[in-house]
């Protein structure tokens, strides 16, 4: 049986493509796939950055299969490790991941972008959530979209289910920036080398703080830094690539990152 996602390796980079026509939904098959995947970076320490995108020039995503549901897959069945589409609950996921969105991204694909670090998106792509319209609701994008735009503009977008396009996207903050759709794979192909050739023991402590952090006073996040109760922090102070660091800069030269 052909699989559903197309894996890339390159260097330290692993490129994941949702290739399901004809229109990228994840079904519950499928979502199980890429938990393995993406259980497989975070636990390789020879990857160090991942792009997720969709084939084609129309469809990131749609999100959860009607079709696959409609044949007797259950919306609360087995997702897999990580939750729906293998990102979205996925734990101690410390590396960074981008999301290329080509097209269309709604429903649990937009909440498949939202797991991502960073979003950039084709000039054409649209976004939307509209479970409302099918009597479900769209429960990650609920938790996470307020807390990524304008509380006003995501209650919007989750009451009525209304689209909206790359512009209003990027001027939300949704997306960091929009790129030429011919040019989407490449830019995104380039800042994660650029991430890749980075210190990944501090990212994987900026990923942790942030995270653990999202819901602690600052005190209390400052307090747990200090007292050494996060893990990536403390191995980050033990490594050799904090003395790379230092030395680089001493030296006047890069530094050469080991990860250790």
């Amino acid at each position: 049986m052909t699989s559903p996602l197309k894996i890339t390796k390159n260097g330290a980079v692993l490129e994941v493509v949702l290739d399901r026509p004809k229109a990228n939904a994840i079904d519950l098959a499928t979502s199980r796939e890429m938990g393995e995947v993406f259980t497989d970076f975070r636990d390789d320490d020879s990857l160090r950055v991942a792009i997720i995108t969709g084939a084609g020039e129309k469809f990131f995503c749609p999100g959860w299969d009607l079709k696959a549901a409609a044949d007797g897959d259950a919306v609360d069945g087995d997702y897999g490790k990580g939750g729906f589409g293998g990102l979205q609950e996925l734990r101690g996921l410390n590396k960074p991941v981008i999301a290329a969105v080509n097209g269309i991204a709604c429903g649990g694909g937009l909440e498949l972008a939202l797991s991502a670090d960073i979003i950039l998106a084709a000039d054409h792509a649209s976004f939307a959530l509209p479970e409302i319209r099918s009597g479900t609701v769209a429960d990650a994008a609920s938790i996470k979209l307020p807390k990524r735009i304008p509380y006003h503009i995501a209650m919007e977008m989750l009451l009525t289910g209304r689209w909206i396009d790359a512009d209003e996207a990027a001027r939300w903050g949704l997306v960091n920036r929009i790129v030429p759709a011919e040019d989407l794979m490449a830019e995104s192909r380039a800042l994660a080398q650029q991430l890749a050739d980075g210190p990944p023991l501090v990212f994987a402590a900026i990923k942790e703080i942030v995270r653990e952090a999202e819901d602690m006073k600052f005190q209390d996040a400052m307090n747990k830094i200090t007292k050494s109760q996060f893990e990536t922090v403390e191995r980050l102070y033990r490594s050799e690539d904090q003395l790379e660091g230092a030395r680089a800069f001493a030296d006047k030269r890069d530094p050469v990152w080991k990860g250790r």
